[in-house]
């Protein structure tokens, strides 16, 4: 399980960002990479129920959200300080979150590892069926085996960051950890990639990763053309129900939602207003 880490098939010129965020991801595991084997992945699973991350989003009648704790991030800055990540992950499901996004990224998010960790061992004791992404910057099997062990349900591939191959090697140790993938991709040719890898969940990112500017316009062209059994996310930018019902309307199942949530003063008001856009 060791795919070429050097793709060359991004627009250098489209991805000033990304390609630095990713450039540093690949510095910082490097240390750690060594090669994950099928069975240590499948090691992990343990009692775990694979599919759980896509099965919450499918139960829902209405909007299904997905609550994203997010310290800050490269657009928006801090966002908000928060002692514990499991004190915010309480306030989500006490508001009703279908499932939660954990930032695992420390140099440009503010998370941790040890967010996700804590998060799901708190869910493990009060006996809360909670699934949580690992939102991160995906690019070696090592990440996946690290989100399994930290509890995820899921985890992220970014589509443009990652050449095929690496997708492909992503995509099977989650398979082979019990856990879902949601492919993440902000265009046509995007798209086309995540369902020649046969995702069965596509968020659109409605943030431009390259100059982190947000149009939801973007789940407005692309939800429409994913294939009818895939599930739909809308990923960004959306602040109120308005946003959320624009969301729905493009044929959305689930919205991701960071910075509004966090910076909400009434988390369970919020979060009503998303489920019955």
């Amino acid at each position: 399980m060791r795919p070429n880490f050097q793709p060359d098939c991004l627009n250098q010129t489209e991805m000033d960002k990304l390609t630095e965020i990713m450039k540093w991801k690949r510095q910082e595991i490097a240390a750690e990479i060594r090669e994950v084997s099928s069975y240590e992945l499948e090691s992990i699973r343990g009692d775990s129920n694979p599919g759980r991350f896509l099965k919450a989003l499918q139960e829902p009648k209405g909007l299904a959200v997905i609550g994203e704790i997010k310290r800050r991030s490269p657009s928006a800055g801090e966002i908000k300080k928060i002692a514990a990540a499991a004190d915010q992950a309480a306030k989500y499901v006490e508001a009703g979150a279908d499932c939660l996004s954990i930032l695992t990224d420390k140099e440009y998010f503010g998370g941790s590892l040890a967010d996700l960790r804590t998060v799901s061992e708190q869910f493990k004791r009060q006996e809360l069926s909670v699934p949580c992404l690992r939102k991160d910057f995906m690019v070696h099997p090592i990440q996946v085996l690290e989100a399994a062990q930290a509890g995820a349900s899921a985890i992220l591939i970014i589509v443009r960051a990652l050449a095929d191959d690496e997708m492909k090697v992503l995509r099977d140790a989650a398979d082979h950890a019990g856990l879902d993938s949601l492919y993440e991709i902000h265009s046509e040719s995007e798209l086309d990639r995540a369902v020649a890898h046969n995702a069965r969940i596509i968020g659109v990112n409605n943030r431009d990763l390259a100059v982190f500017k947000t149009d939801l316009s973007f789940s407005e062209r692309l939800i429409p053309q994913f294939p009818t059994d895939v599930l739909a996310v809308s990923e960004s930018g959306i602040w109120n129900q308005e946003d959320a019902r624009r969301a729905r309307a493009a044929g959305a199942k689930a919205i991701l939602v960071g910075e509004a949530l966090m910076k909400a003063d009434s988390t369970s008001d919020l979060m009503g207003s998303f489920h019955s856009a």
